[in-house]
């Protein structure tokens, strides 16, 4: 049987044992005694509460720490899925990171010509272990953005997997999944980075210089 206590353990990102992150997952679960209930507590505080927006630094591990962005109220996918991962550990669910490659073909034209591609590379999610197996949950897109941009928003019963979904509200095509590159205990940050400047090739640099220079987009139909 898999061993589960490293999926509860702190890590330099994952700091579950930070006293700011403990506190918020006892407080959005107080009263509560099923951990799938727990878990949907936490998955919408983080997809609502945490705004996304991909406009954030990236390139350092610091941009990553599960305290940082709770306290920011602010990330791109991966920093979110960071901090479920990090709050489902402080109340001992564990937990773990995945990666996919996604491609978002409603991507908004700004963030095309400064990163070259809807494909999206290590597109991060966290991975919860309920009821003797492992659930995917997406809590990346907040509902006002959902609402504002058409977008069906990720929901999550604690029992199912919660996936961006293949259409819009208006049918158009949406978030196409093509590749998975497994789950991690901890942020694979080296690894991460390098498939990204791959992927993006001569625009990679451009893309770095828009977010580490203060440089804020709309983040309209996002998917990253």
């Amino acid at each position: 049987m898999e061993q589960l206590e490293r999926y509860l353990e702190p890590t330099s990102t994952i700091d579950c044992d930070n006293a700011s992150v403990k506190g918020k997952a006892w407080e959005l679960t107080k009263g509560q005694e099923d951990p799938a209930d727990k878990a949907r507590s936490l998955f919408y505080f983080v997809r609502d509460q945490i705004k996304y927006n991909m406009y954030v630094p990236f390139h350092l591990i610091e941009h990553y720490k599960a305290s940082t962005i709770l306290q920011k109220g602010e990330g791109y996918c991966v920093q979110k899925a960071v901090l479920m991962t990090a709050l489902a550990r402080a109340i001992d669910i564990p937990a773990r990171l995945g990666f996919a490659d996604i491609v978002n073909h409603l991507l908004p034209g700004k963030f095309l010509e400064i990163h070259g591609t809807n494909l999206l590379v290590y597109h991060g999610f966290s991975e919860l272990y309920l009821d003797d197996t492992w659930i995917r949950v997406t809590p990346i897109f907040d509902l006002e953005m959902c609402r504002k941009h058409r977008i069906i928003p990720v929901d999550f019963d604690g029992k199912n997997d919660a996936r961006f979904h293949p259409v819009n509200e208006e049918g158009r095509q949406h978030i196409e999944y093509v590749r998975y590159h497994g789950s991690f205990e901890d942020l694979p940050l080296d690894e991460m980075l390098n498939a990204r400047q791959e992927a993006m090739g001569e625009y990679y640099q451009s893309w770095t210089e828009e977010v580490v220079c203060g440089k804020r987009g709309e983040s309209q139909a996002a998917g990253n």
